[in-house]
């Protein structure tokens, strides 16, 4: 049994820390908040995942940040820096 729960434990944190710390600082906060909303009585099933997506969003723009292709390249895959 103890290995079952180590196994599930190993999933999430990598599932939520995978992106980093900031975005699982995004998804604990996602999930306090639509647990508050949740005990206030409001149907708050969305705020989970769009305030994941907002973490990847955040996550994804802080890693290519300085990184563009010139224009020549837009369409083709940019070369590395």
């Amino acid at each position: 049994m103890s290995q079952r729960i180590r196994g599930i434990a190993a999933f999430w944190s990598g599932a939520v820390a995978g992106a980093g710390l900031r975005g699982a600082a995004g998804v604990v906060v996602a999930l306090a908040a639509t647990a508050v909303l949740g005990t206030a009585g409001v149907n708050a099933w969305w705020l989970l995942p769009a305030g994941r997506c907002a973490a990847l969003g955040w996550s994804l723009r802080r890693a290519t940040a300085g990184k563009t292709c010139p224009p020549a390249v837009r369409l083709s895959r940019c070369p590395a820096p």
